[in-house]
């Protein structure tokens, strides 16, 4: 099977309109624009959400924007809560983006949410998002409890993608630092590594549709000043040392099976269940890597959305 071949397959299996990739060409600006602008008012079962409010909070280099959800059954404050970062390569995403994701996590979870717009490359390259992770925890640790009703010692950290970098680092970091840690992360389809892109031989459902060895190398490339930073172990946590993954939360990995991503989260998740660290995983083998925010066309991520929630609400005690 072509990637062609692959591509018609998929995109006939949802009965989608022609579907191009990102041109890479284009400026920074227009990428963004072009990047995952869904209309998803067509939801036949979108949830209802008791409170979606926009929150600023310290970066490390000044306030971020920041969107805090609500759900119905979040309960009497303080509360369990989720700290979740969009993907997009450290380029690309937004709060709007994302935003029916943390709907979904938030009910699937009865937990509140709160997203986080950190700062993005060309303009700031790493650790510049890494950084703002950095400062979002250190505010839930401080103000969460009196500004969003959240327990801070029943926070999950969660992210898809170059998301899942910064929930799984910002875990890591707090091993390393002997900080107070997340109660527990859901890494969802994460971005593990950015040393290995395009050495790997790849099947035609690996190479990708939402993303791909070329577009990796556009993110390095964007993202990473210095090429030598890629074995960092923020850039790179499932190459950690061993002493940075002993203790760390429990946590729940969802991969997919058009995805280039898939083997490195099954590794990471293997990895830590090889040091004691609770570790489950979740396979959707006919979905490709971005799939979480195709829930205006596919039941099958409406499902896993809410799926993924229900996880990380039970873990916090929520459900």
């Amino acid at each position: 099977m072509t990637f062609d071949d692959a591509l018609r397959s998929f995109r006939d299996r949802f009965n989608l309109p022609e579907l191009k990739p990102l041109d890479l060409k284009l400026p920074i600006d227009r990428l963004r624009q072009q990047f995952l602008k869904i209309d998803y008012s067509s939801e036949p079962d979108a949830p209802e959400l008791a409170e979606i409010r926009p929150l600023i909070i310290p970066g490390a280099a000044g306030p971020i924007k920041a969107r805090l959800y609500v759900p119905l059954g979040a309960g009497v404050p303080p509360g369990p809560g989720i700290l979740f970062f969009h993907g997009g390569g450290f380029v690309l995403g937004d709060l709007d983006s994302h935003d029916m994701l943390c709907r979904r996590l938030a009910e699937g979870s009865r937990c509140r949410v709160i997203a986080v717009d950190y700062r993005l490359a060309p303009e700031h390259r790493f650790p510049s998002a890494h950084d703002d992770a950095l400062a979002a925890w250190a505010w839930i640790q401080e103000k969460a409890g009196a500004v969003a009703g959240i327990d801070p010692a029943r926070m999950a950290v969660a992210g898809d993608s170059a998301g899942g970098n910064l929930a799984a680092y910002l875990c890591q970091e707090m091993v390393r630092a002997r900080g107070p840690k997340p109660a527990f992360q859901l890494l969802l389809y994460p971005l593990l590594q950015f040393a290995d892109i395009r050495t790997k031989k790849m099947s035609p459902q690996e190479s990708g549709f939402f993303i791909s060895a070329s577009l990796f190398e556009f993110f390095k490339g964007h993202y990473l000043a210095d090429p030598a930073c890629s074995m960092d172990r923020r850039m790179s946590p499932l190459f950690s040392p061993i002493e940075d993954l002993r203790g760390l939360p429990p946590a729940h990995i969802i991969v997919c099976g058009w995805d280039p991503l898939h083997d490195e989260g099954l590794a990471y998740a293997a990895k830590l269940r090889s040091l004691g660290v609770h570790a489950s995983e979740r396979e959707y083998s006919t979905m490709v890597h971005g799939f979480l925010n195709l829930t205006h066309i596919s039941s099958t991520a409406r499902l896993a959305a809410r799926d993924a929630g229900v996880v990380t609400g039970k873990a916090l005690g929520a459900l």
